[in-house]
């Protein structure tokens, strides 16, 4: 393409999209500034939207950025999707992206400039939030995400293995990284995971400029919350889900050392969790003294037995309005 920039290749997960909102994820993409460029679309076999139609919006809108589109024979999920087309890309570095985002026109050349510096393999982004109208409600995710801390430098795994501050569709990340990172955590969230892996690698930065605009829309305005609707439904997304990924990462994570003490410490708090809310009372003492990792779940959980559940909906809805 006539410039010596290395080539950031872009991998799109698409299922039953939205056309109107993937137009504007499309047009947004073409008008990115840095020059060289590759898009890699994989459609996780949408039941309704035909394939045709996704190709047809892609030839129309996609002009001067090289492309491949591609459909799974079966739904597979959004973390093996990505994972498929991290397998698949080339590129020095890639790019994660949403269907239903709109990216600003210099988000790719800022998060490049930063990756280059010595060391860092993982750059990401604030974001914009608009709501399904295109209305922005923020100027900032950690306006609608209270506990959302950007961090930067080197070391940052002490927490990063049950708090992530990098979204998918904001990061940058060298691609030899990212395929190292393969197979994926298979309960953790592909963009939780690689900013892991990279942390453990490297450097990670954290721009606090808002380089996209993040589509939040339905349920995902909580995303450690999607789902939750009884005590049911939090036991199985809140707590036996993360200890099944910490239990994924103490038997297959490259770590040691510290990281290994946190990770053995915070499968014993997960456990304890556990086992509480399916009736083993004694565990309060476990969960009380590990509950650094998360004071404030910790005691909700305790009381949670106790809660009738009108008051638990309330707490659950207060949370996902990001109220507590």
């Amino acid at each position: 393409m006539g410039t010596d920039k290395p080539l950031i290749s872009i991998l799109m997960a698409v299922y039953e999209p939205r056309m109107d909102w993937l137009k504007e994820q499309l047009d947004s993409l073409e008008a990115q500034t840095y020059p060289n460029l590759r898009l890699y679309i994989r459609d996780d076999c949408s039941p309704t939207v035909p394939f045709k139609q996704i190709e047809s919006l892609v030839a129309e809108h996609i002009k001067s950025i090289p492309y491949e589109i591609n459909r799974s024979k079966t739904n597979q999920g959004s973390n093996l999707v990505f994972e498929q087309l991290t397998r698949e890309a080339q590129g020095k570095y890639f790019a994660y992206c949403d269907q239903d985002d709109v990216w600003m026109p210099e988000k790719l050349e800022k998060l490049q400039s930063e990756i280059e510096k010595p060391n860092v393999l993982l750059v990401c982004s604030d974001m914009y939030i608009i709501d399904s109208d295109g209305k922005q409600v923020a100027d900032s995710i950690t306006k609608i995400r209270r506990h959302h801390k950007f961090r930067s430098g080197v070391g940052l795994t002490d927490t990063l293995w049950y708090s992530n501050f990098a979204s998918g569709c904001a990061l940058l990340v060298r691609s030899d990284v990212a395929k190292a990172a393969i197979p994926f955590n298979p309960y953790m969230y592909y963009d939780h995971y690689i900013t892991l892996f990279s942390a453990n690698m490297g450097a990670v930065i954290s721009i606090l400029k808002p380089l996209l605009k993040h589509r939040e829309h339905g349920e995902n305005q909580s995303s450690s919350l999607q789902g939750v609707i009884d005590k049911d439904s939090y036991l199985r997304i809140r707590v036996n889900r993360p200890a099944e990924a910490v239990q994924w990462l103490v038997e297959h994570f490259p770590c040691e050392g510290e990281l290994k003490a946190t990770l053995d410490n915070g499968l014993t708090w997960l456990r304890a969790r556990q086992a509480y809310l399916a009736g083993q009372s004694g565990q309060i003492r476990t969960i009380w003294e590990y509950r650094g990792f998360s004071p404030m779940a910790s005691l909700f959980e305790i009381a949670m037995p106790y809660l009738p559940l009108p008051v638990f909906k309330v707490f659950i809805w207060a949370s996902k309005k990001n109220y507590v």
